[in-house]
């Protein structure tokens, strides 16, 4: 797997790093026998960076990724968990909270230091507690050996700026927000971070099942002339003979700016396909029409978290 570098963290990540949240049965029921083997199935494909958060699943995510990594070499993988957020509208950014929060990764985990810890979805919070309170919190845990380094990740592009102009941290995570839809976070913000070294993730290149062929969640927020817009762009996709997920995951993958993209599914076979399609040509010309599509809807998204936040 091709690897590039995450800002100055001196970490070589792979383009495309395995997303957890399947094994919290974020998307549907999940059987042991899969979440253990699409674990396995990762790290052979060479994703060998894992996203998690104890938001997933409520835990299960974390003491899964545990259980399936107990008899792996930890050099083998690194790990990034996040904090913070624990429920759908639960949210604890506290100092103490981040303390605690880390132990009981770590314990989950089965493993005495994390590579990357993110304060989880700060939208939702008022981001100066953010700045004053939960960083400097995560980064007395680096100082201590237990993490190696600290961010944050979020939704409204806002967020970035606001806390990297005014703290430092060594890498973020934006979602949803570089896909063949919605590509704000590498128009807005990618050169921004870039010009002061933090390392750049994305996630979400299937925009949360919205680029592909499955059915949506109930949850999903995009605006119905979005969802409209990608279905058209999903047929085009089926007529060409290509997945519109294999064209959404190879957009993603080919932006040299974007150290990792995180994509997570629960199914081993999806994760060889995702693989072997990081390996493959983009078709420019199917490229040129479904954006043809989407330019009507180009960059519409949703208010997440609080207004003030957007």
């Amino acid at each position: 797997m091709q690897t590039r570098p995450l800002g100055t963290t001196g970490l070589d990540v792979p383009i495309l790093a395995f997303g957890a949240s399947s094994l919290g049965q974020e998307f549907r029921r999940v059987t042991l026998e899969e979440a253990l083997g699409s674990v396995r199935t990762a790290l052979d494909c060479g994703l060998r960076l894992i996203d998690t958060s104890p938001f997933y699943g409520r835990g299960m995510s974390e003491v899964l990724l545990g259980v399936a990594l107990r008899d792996i070499p930890r050099n083998d993988y690194l790990l990034c968990t996040k904090l913070g957020r624990y429920d759908l509208a639960h949210f604890d950014f506290s100092a103490r909270r981040v303390a605690e929060s880390i132990d009981v990764s770590l314990h989950r985990l089965g493993t005495d230091h994390l590579d990357i810890a993110l304060c989880h979805d700060i939208e939702f919070v008022p981001m100066q507690q953010i700045i004053d309170e939960t960083l400097p919190a995560l980064r007395r845990a680096q100082a201590a050996g237990k993490v190696r380094f600290v961010g944050f990740s979020g939704y409204p592009q806002k967020i970035f700026r606001f806390i990297c102009d005014a703290t430092d941290v060594d890498c973020v995570l934006s979602y949803n927000q570089y896909t063949l839809q919605n590509t704000r976070f590498a128009d807005e913000t990618v050169p921004f971070l870039e010009a002061k070294g933090i390392g750049v993730m994305n996630a979400g290149p299937f925009s949360a099942r919205l680029l592909t062929d499955a059915p949506l969640p109930a949850w999903l927020k995009e605006p119905e002339e979005v969802k409209a817009a990608a279905r058209a762009a999903a047929e085009l996709c089926r007529v060409r003979g290509t997945p519109i997920a294999k064209l959404a995951l190879q957009f993603a993958l080919a932006n040299p700016d974007i150290a990792t993209t995180i994509a997570g599914s629960a199914n081993p076979a999806n994760i060889r396909a995702w693989a072997e399609w990081a390996t493959e040509p983009v078709d420019q010309e199917l490229l040129a029409d479904v954006q043809q599509i989407f330019a009507p809807v180009k960059n519409i998204g949703h208010v997440e978290g609080l207004p003030v936040n957007n």
